[in-house]
């Protein structure tokens, strides 16, 4: 959660003592008090230190006066710091914890149907079919059309109304259809949806749906044509199999009737789906599998089967900005060659399919398949890439003049912080030398892209030099009396003392990297680690200045073992030598 000006959210309480969301009360006192023993402001004679320690002391306070007190505690877990201001606002009546929690929720449901009830939701897509065989033929490059619409609005807190329409030209014919759904939730786990058409033809249907239990749901429809009169019943169950795989059995009485199976899997780098439908007068199945190859770049290919169809369908799709996407998919089977592109932004969908050849000819089919790949590759190295890096480099050089007073303002305050804790640290530091536990010689933490490029540019000194800080002296201060460094999972790094969000936008983008002091090689070959391995990695060359690197290859009884190290995770030397058995290691990234 994140306040005013990107700062977090009154910070993050549990980081600020460093414990766990799940610490004992006793844990949190015993952490208030080593904190508090640093940062009392009568220990310091200086009143600039006082004044620091003064600051700091009240946030130590305020963090272990909400994390004892049990009902601002669950507040604080469930809504944050903005929960339980808003808690002290509704006034003195409210005085239980069930109390508060109902109301903010009461007022978080309000906000949110208010905003949905305000929202007019439109939806639409057009199709463009072109035929390049009948342009050369002089009939025209436009062999169809299609367009479709639909808006949907709540018009009360149950109930929702869409109305849409639809038209299609082919060759010297075409049609039309509006219609209009009014859909109604009876409960939690059930609904209604009446259904009316008027074109070509004319129907009018009921649809309700339930949920039989929390993995199970059953549909059932019926329709009936206003013009001849013919009457389908439609029934739909379907059953949630895993945590990432759902099935359907879909059943369908009336004048085409047919039975089918479908599948579906979606995970978190790919999605596959399957359908086998059988009818009185036709069959069919339907596969097709998608890997995103990035958060932005996906790879498709499937392929349909049956009494009138046989194709083969490759393509990929790339998402162009937060709101657009494109696709190109290319098809092969007995309907012919066929490219299909498509846009999509938002609720809109542009899909142009362009017929190349009613004849499967294998050298236009290979050529067909070769020249747009070639040609997005080309593209994609020469135009796009280049023209996305300069456009993310000038909205990270604008973020940082925006954000430069704040990240100065946030350096200082961690630079303070870390003042009143070097003469705690550094006795903890010379004590795990003299036991030879747990030392951090240098530690850093900041934008990996910034850590990387520390030495490449001196024109961008300053920028890479606002986006990383040192903290070797807080992370020692926090390896306890066992040699342990921990950091509790679902605490950010950056709510630690002395940390600091350096950059306020893509902060998975965040990391260190700490070189560690082990007593004896064996233990890092143990984890399949060579000491020259860090020099040909180029790890030592962002994080260790020339002198750091001297003092290193001096180095005959120790080497440095570099370990981004993530939340929930213990670091120590005990971990360390148990890997050289075949036990747990360092953290990884």
């Amino acid at each position: 959660m994140n306040g005013k000006n990107g700062e977090p959210n009154s910070k993050d309480l549990y980081a600020l003592l460093h414990v766990s969301p799940e610490a004992s009360d006793e844990e949190i006192r015993k952490a208030y008090r080593q904190w508090a023993q640093v940062y009392h402001p009568d220990k310091y004679q200086s009143p600039q230190m006082k004044e620091i320690a003064t600051e700091n002391f009240q946030r130590v306070c305020e963090a272990y006066e909400i994390l004892t007190d049990e009902n601002k505690r669950m507040i604080y877990d469930i809504y944050g710091m903005e929960g339980l201001t808003s808690g002290l606002e509704l006034g003195p009546k409210l005085n239980r914890v069930e109390e508060i929690k109902e109301e903010l929720e009461r007022l978080r449901r309000q906000k949110e149907e208010e905003k949905d009830s305000a929202h007019v939701r439109p939806s639409g897509s057009i199709l463009a079919n072109l035929s390049l065989p009948d342009f050369l033929d002089g009939d025209g490059i436009m062999r169809g059309m299609g367009m479709a619409s639909e808006v949907q609005s709540k018009i009360s807190k149950r109930t929702s109304l869409a109305i849409g329409g639809n038209l299609a030209v082919n060759a010297d014919s075409g049609g039309g259809a509006a219609t209009a759904i009014l859909r109604h939730h009876v409960s939690q786990v059930s609904s209604v949806e009446f259904m009316g058409s008027i074109g070509l033809q004319s129907l009018l249907g009921v649809q309700t749906s339930r949920q039989l239990s929390a993995h199970s749901t059953a549909v059932m429809g019926l329709t009936m044509s206003l013009r001849d009169g013919w009457i389908n019943l439609a029934n739909t169950w379907s059953r949630q199999l895993s945590d990432t795989t759902d099935g359907n059995i879909q059943l369908s009485l009336g004048p085409e009737s047919s039975i089918g199976v479908g599948w579906r899997k979606k995970e978190k780098k790919m999605s596959a789906a399957g359908e086998i439908k059988i009818g009185t007068s036709s069959f069919g199945a339907t596969a097709h599998y998608t890997h995103c190859f990035s958060s932005k770049s996906q790879g498709r290919i499937g392929g349909t089967i049956g009494s009138g169809s046989l194709a083969l369908e490759i393509g990929g799709g790339r998402k162009i900005s937060k709101f657009s996407s494109v696709r190109m998919l290319y098809s092969i089977g007995i309907q012919g060659l066929i490219w299909k592109f498509e846009l999509h932004r938002g609720g809109q969908k542009l899909v142009v399919p362009i017929l190349l050849s009613n004849y499967l000819n294998p050298v236009l089919a290979t050529g067909a398949f070769i020249i747009p790949v070639s040609l997005y590759f080309a593209l994609k190295k020469l135009v796009f890439k280049p023209y996305y890096l300069k456009r993310e480099k000038q909205k990270a050089s604008e973020n940082f003049e925006k954000t430069q007073i704040q990240v100065q303002e946030a350096r200082a305050a961690a630079k303070k912080a870390q003042q009143l804790l070097q003469n705690v640290s550094n006795r903890k530091r010379n004590k795990q030398l003299e036991m030879g536990g747990l030392v951090i010689v240098k530690a850093v933490y900041g934008n990996h892209k910034a850590l990387l490029n520390r030495h490449k540019s001196e024109e961008m000194e300053d920028e890479v030099a606002s986006q990383i800080i040192d903290v070797t002296l807080p992370l020692n201060f926090l390896v306890n009396d066992s040699g342990q460094l921990k950091l509790h999972e679902g605490v950010k790094k950056s709510g630690l003392w002395a940390f600091v969000i350096l950059v306020l936008e893509n902060l998975s983008n965040y990391t260190w990297s700490i070189p560690i002091a082990v007593p004896d090689m064996r233990f890092v070959r143990g984890l399949g680690v060579q000491q020259q391995d860090t020099y040909k990695k180029g790890l030592t060359t962002p994080l260790l200045d020339t002198k750091m690197k001297m003092k290193m290859k001096m180095m005959k009884s120790t080497v440095l073992l570099f370990c981004p190290l993530g939340t929930g995770q213990v670091l120590s030397i005990g971990n360390l030598r148990s890997a050289q058995s075949g036990g747990p290691g360092p953290p990884g990234p």
